[in-house]
């Protein structure tokens, strides 16, 4: 009898039916697959008022605004989008049409992203722009309320909204946790009533073929909304202590023209032996990682400039903007560091309209492929400026 039961469970949580991840407890079957996503669900009764009004301080490049108004299209037909666009080009802004337009119909309306510092922040901008709307912010350990005109959300947190987006939007699709996870890649589909959109500056073929068939649509836009080229990574190698030269020469360099510098290193280990060495050489640094508690306020004082520089991991890859900053990835060599992560690394320079230059160094014991084809897309995406 339990056999037949558990070769027929399909999980309401995340749609597994394997039978090799469903167990029994007290006769009664359950998922170890999602079996740590437990928690409330967001109420699908709550009603979108009717106005959206938002006003920026800035105008739309024409470029975006033709993304913009073709996502507008694209949901009225119901067909969903892709928007592939450079690291800097101003995703979040083409987008907000399109918000605005769901919002006015009283659809529900989800801006989800792998990471909780990306939310927090977007979340921040959402509030300005959408004075007059109820922007959520959910994440794990702040899931108090679920229910907004606008909610922005992690990937982690879809489970809660089952059925629930009439327009769900998801960006950095090819980032970590998201990418190739199949859990949060069945909470987005199980999320989604109605259209949704996906936003990424490096999407891989799979997802670019995945939106070359029927209902779907790529939306492509290669230059930054400054119209500037995004800036082109330096590759530098040599054996020995070479790489170690090189990081300190390129910093020193840097503060010596008072430019602040982010320093990327693969791993938490490899980024808190880097930070102890530079912090004997150089004042006014400070090192984040994921399991820093308190990285949101060091990423707050950076930007307040009460920091020259930071060793960081991946956690800022994605997301976080800065003026007149420069980056360094030391060890770029490292298997951690595909293509397209080394693109995003390089996407964090140059993002300002009065700040659209910058220096982006990449240091290994030997130039990878990954740090070759890196330059290559980036010298490829600037052919388009």
């Amino acid at each position: 009898m339990s056999l037949a039961i558990e070769n027929n469970y399909v999980c309401p949580v995340c749609g597994n039916s394997d039978p090799l991840y469903i167990g029994y407890k007290n006769g009664k079957p359950y998922c170890r697959k999602c079996i740590s996503f437990k928690g409330k669900e967001a109420d699908n009764s709550y009603k979108i008022p009717v106005r959206a009004n938002y006003k920026l301080s800035y105008e739309l490049s024409e470029d975006q605004k033709r993304l913009s108004k073709a996502l507008i299209e694209n949901y009225k037909r119901s067909i969903n989008s892709l928007v592939h666009a450079v690291c800097g080009s101003g995703k979040t802004e083409i987008v907000l049409e399109v918000i605005k337009y769901a919002i006015e119909c009283g659809d529900k309306v989800g801006f989800a992203v792998p990471r909780r510092d990306v939310v927090i922040e977007l979340h921040e901008r959402f509030t300005t722009i959408f004075k007059r709307n109820k922007v959520a912010l959910v994440y794990g350990g702040h899931t108090d309320n679920l229910n907004g005109d606008l909610v922005c959300l992690t990937t982690h947190q879809l489970y809660r909204y089952k059925d629930y987006f009439d327009l769900l939007i998801v960006d950095e699709v090819d980032a970590f946790p998201f990418k190739n996870n199949e859990i949060l890649n069945q909470f987005f589909k199980l999320s989604i009533k109605g259209r949704y959109i996906m936003m990424s500056a490096t999407p891989d073929k799979e997802l670019l073929n995945k939106f070359k068939g029927e209902g779907f649509d790529i939306l492509e836009l290669f230059s930054r909304f400054h119209k500037h080229p995004l800036p082109v990574p330096k590759l530098e190698s040599g054996k020995l202590i070479y790489p170690y030269y090189s990081l300190f020469k390129h910093l020193r360099d840097f503060l010596k023209k008072n430019k602040q510098v982010f320093i990327f290193c693969p791993t938490i280990k490899e980024g808190k032996i880097t930070f102890t060495i530079l912090s004997i050489f150089f004042r006014k640094g400070n090192l984040v990682h994921s399991q820093k508690v308190d990285r949101s306020q060091i990423i707050a004082d950076f930007k307040a400039k009460k920091y020259r520089y930071l060793v960081t991991t991946a956690v800022l890859e994605r997301g976080v903007t800065v003026k007149d900053l420069q980056v360094i990835v030391f060890k770029a060599d490292h298997r951690i560091y595909d293509r397209y992560s080394l693109v995003q690394i390089a996407g964090r320079v140059g993002r300002k309209k009065d700040a659209p230059e910058g220096d982006v160094i990449f240091i290994g014991r030997k130039i990878s492929d990954s740090m070759i084809e890196a330059k290559e897309d980036i010298l490829d995406a600037n052919k388009g400026v």
